[in-house]
């Protein structure tokens, strides 16, 4: 069983993203393997601690978390959540965190760059909005996206340089992408990286820029992205695939996809968690007498017996006729709400027929003591 990632981190719930960010430096700095060589236990507290900054530090997966935990963010994907991770995984996700740039936090290990076998930057996420029927949701669908999105430049092969044959290491900093620093601080002289000035962090320089990208590496495309969505998902869930965002730079992976769902108005049923609410309405000869009745599902149709003397607000349940749960816990119901249906127009013959029922003791209300009203029944139901 997975542990809680507020307790890996050593922070309650309402921590807020700086605190957040240094309680994970503070653990990865304790279990980083560059200080714990060889020690197999210590690699897999390090591994931990990512995964639960991965989660934390990213706004849509700490609520899912704090309401769902840990199954609430394994169906979302995009990155470690629910998945296998590498070092590599780490320091190309969070490389800010062990010491790019001026924090000194590299000066212990490096900045991880010892670790590191890409020096690309990674591209940036993309977020669309996919809205669907509850019928979609009810069976899982299949969609295709045309996304525009910084893609790889075909003519350079990302490299961005006009001719292949003129790249070359830098000699600023001998191919590895970073330069070391040395600066005077009052804890005395510490020694930070820093992205190379002249190559930008490729580790590579060329005689000329490719005339397609302009010597970016990526430019501007339309790709048709197949979107498998689960059956079960709600409005707001936010799912990923990963690598199917814009390229990153010099050979850096590509960023993630990050699609929002949206349910579409149902002109027939709403929705209440996994239950699907329809509102039947009977005329009150059908109320009184009974009647087998026709309802919709998103199934298809049904016949649903409605007994003699039924009241307004009756709710019937048709078991397993919702919606499934992301989870696969089993599915939902349908609750059928009862409403009797009056007319507004009557004919003189039909007006006389009324007026002597309404005379009869038999037609009179009388709904007796404790009787409850339609949303003190509803909750009944969803608890």
């Amino acid at each position: 069983m997975k542990r809680d990632y507020y307790e890996i981190l050593g922070v309650d719930k309402n921590a807020d993203e700086s605190t957040i960010k240094k309680a994970y430096r503070k653990v990865a700095m304790q279990f980083h393997p560059d200080k714990n060589p060889g020690d197999k236990a210590a690699e897999e507290k390090f591994k931990e601690a990512a995964e639960a900054y991965e989660v934390l530090s990213n706004p849509d997966k700490k609520a899912r978390y704090d309401r769902y935990g840990h199954d609430g963010v394994e169906n979302m994907g995009g990155g470690f959540s629910g998945g296998s991770m590498n070092m590599e995984d780490i320091f190309s996700h969070f490389g800010d965190i062990f010491g790019d740039g001026d924090s000194p936090f590299g000066q212990f290990f490096g900045g991880g760059s010892t670790r590191r076998t890409s020096r690309g930057q990674k591209g940036t996420n993309l977020r669309i909005k996919i809205a669907l029927t509850l019928e979609e949701i009810a069976t899982g669908v299949t969609k295709k996206i045309k996304v525009k999105k910084q893609s790889t430049c075909k003519t350079c092969s990302g490299t961005g340089a006009k001719d292949a044959s003129s790249i070359s290491t830098c000699t600023t900093c001998h191919g590895s992408g970073y330069v070391r620093q040395v600066k005077n601080t009052f804890l005395g002289q510490m020694q930070t990286t820093a992205t190379c000035p002249k190559c930008n962090g490729s580790g590579k320089t060329y005689a000329a820029a490719c005339n397609t990208c302009k010597g970016g590496g990526t430019v501007m495309d339309d790709e048709l992205i197949e979107i498998n969505i689960p059956a079960g998902v709600q409005e707001g869930m936010q799912l990923s695939m990963q690598g199917k965002g814009n390229a990153g730079k010099n050979g850096g992976p590509a960023g993630d996809l990050l699609i929002s769902i949206e349910e579409k108005p149902h002109d027939q049923f709403s929705r209440e968690g996994n239950n699907v609410i329809y509102d039947l309405f009977l005329n009150f000869a059908d109320a009184a007498l009974g009647i087998n009745a026709e309802v919709p599902t998103l199934s298809g149709n049904v016949k649903v017996k409605i007994p003699a003397g039924t009241q307004a607000g009756k709710i019937f349940r048709l078991r397993d006729k919702g919606l499934p749960s992301l989870q696969q816990y089993g599915k939902g119901d349908q609750l059928i709400n009862v409403n009797i249906w009056t007319p507004k127009n009557l004919t003189s013959e039909e007006t006389a027929l009324l007026e002597k029922m309404r005379n009869m003791n038999n037609f009179k209300p009388n709904p007796g003591k404790g009787e409850k009203g339609f949303f003190e029944r509803m909750k009944e139901y969803f608890n």
